[in-house]
């Protein structure tokens, strides 16, 4: 264990994977938003030529696309275009307004997404503004219709006591940790499989297991590792934790700022004023969500469930590597394993994060080969504590089982050089005595 903690942490990579990620990612972020922010500004204007033959579109300019008229046929405006510069030549023909068909964008080169969808929503703003028109309804009316209405939710405990919630600051949370989950169980069981393929490739293995048993080299290898990602995760804690304290304090978000927000927005009588602080407020808010969050209790178990997984799994690719000769070899034996964590993956997305209080929801959190994106996913929806027990009660459970599945096999294939394997030969590494 002493021998694979020390061997990766000392490595160039894992300095780098373990300070420089926190940092990179927010500065790529900002990089890649300060780019995107400057194309904008220097896209300038792309100039559109209509053809409408319906008399019915007429499209306003703005900083985006500036729109010029034609008259004539369909022909003369395509060879008007060939000899232009211009961006692109909208055809629009006549048409019901109960059934807008037939509108052409001629472009020289494939159009972005972004520009086919905003010219699509002006067209289609036009129609709809014909539409009102037709049945003599006007359109203040139906501006005033539109209401916004902010649900603030609620936590009623038993004991009658009130805690807010944040639905979508929840499924943001759920997200994010069932994904470092998955990736974390995934990327450091493929570790333990290839360590382990290429210290039986390399003859290393032989000398090793003249002084420790199988089994406890395996254990060692999988616990080493288990310790550099715990590590790992709790520099990238103090690190994000830091960084974002800093932010706050640095936009001033604290508090005693929100108290005195709250105080002049009592007083404020300009609607105008009124309405820029309460979208200030919004902003306080979320603030205040996250700051409500038991960051302690989920980073516990975030920790435990990341563990328990990775020595669920962790044990499973120990044993694959250990009867292979090449990574090759491998992936007929690592899809099986990694299979439940897919289905683990898209159910979250699917029905955990959109209902975690369902049976579905219930179940995948249960199961040990899958609880550990599960019930992570859930944990900032506040599962009932006997789940959680139950769950981890179980995913201890699932460890043992699946190592000593794996020990059955690693003692024997590690020793085995040339062999073809399948999932016959592995049953029969199982069933061996001695």
């Amino acid at each position: 264990m002493q021998r694979e903690f020390l061997n990766r942490v000392q490595k160039k990579s894992f300095l780098i994977a373990t300070i420089l990620v926190p940092l990179i990612f927010p500065a790529v972020i900002g990089v890649m938003g300060f780019i995107l922010a400057k194309q904008e500004k220097s896209a300038g204007t792309s100039v559109v030529e209509v053809l409408d033959e319906s008399g019915k579109i007429k499209l306003e300019n703005t900083q985006k696309f500036e729109f010029i008229s034609l008259t004539g046929n369909l022909d003369q405006a395509k060879t008007a275009f060939s000899q232009s510069s211009h961006f692109a030549l909208l055809y629009i023909p006549s048409f019901e307004l109960a059934q807008p068909e037939g509108m052409i964008l001629y472009t020289r080169e494939n159009p972005g997404v972004r520009k086919m969808g905003d010219l699509e929503s002006m067209i289609e703003r036009r129609i709809h503004d014909l539409k009102l028109e037709q049945f003599n309804i006007d359109k203040e009316t139906i501006k005033s219709l539109k209401t916004s209405v902010d649900l603030k939710s609620i936590n009623l405990s038993e004991g009658g006591v009130e805690k807010d919630s944040n639905t979508g600051m929840l499924y943001i949370l759920g997200f994010a940790l069932g994904v470092l989950i998955y990736m974390f169980v995934l990327i450091y069981g493929m570790q333990i499989m290839l360590g382990v393929i290429e210290e039986k490739t390399s003859k290393i293995v032989e000398v090793i297991v003249s002084s420790v048993k199988p089994f406890q080299l395996m254990m060692g290898k999988i616990l080493g590792i288990a310790s550099v990602g715990l590590l790992q995760f709790t520099i990238w804690v103090l690190l994000i934790s830091v960084l974002s304290t800093a932010a706050l304090s640095l936009f001033g978000l604290n508090n005693p700022q929100q108290q005195a927000m709250e105080q002049v927005m009592q007083q404020v009588d300009d609607p105008e004023v009124a309405e820029a602080m309460q979208s200030n407020q919004k902003v306080l808010n979320i603030i205040k969500s996250v700051n409500e969050i038991p960051f302690a209790y989920i980073i516990f178990n975030f920790a435990f469930y990341f563990l328990g997984g990775y020595l669920l799994y962790g044990a499973l690719f120990a044993a694959v590597g250990s009867a292979v000769d090449s990574q090759q070899e491998a992936q007929q034996f690592t899809f099986p394993i990694t299979l439940p964590l897919i289905i683990a993956y898209f159910g979250l997305f699917m029905f955990i994060l959109n209902d975690p209080h369902s049976t579905a929801s219930f179940w995948f959190s249960i199961i040990p080969f899958t609880s550990p994106v599960a019930m992570v996913g859930r944990l900032g929806y506040d599962p009932p504590l006997w789940q959680l027990i139950l769950s981890q009660v179980l995913l201890i459970g699932g460890f043992i089982f699946t190592t000593w599945i794996a020990g059955r096999i690693y003692r024997v294939g590690i020793l085995m050089h040339g062999t073809k394997v399948n999932y016959k030969v592995l049953a029969k590494w199982f069933m061996m005595k001695g």
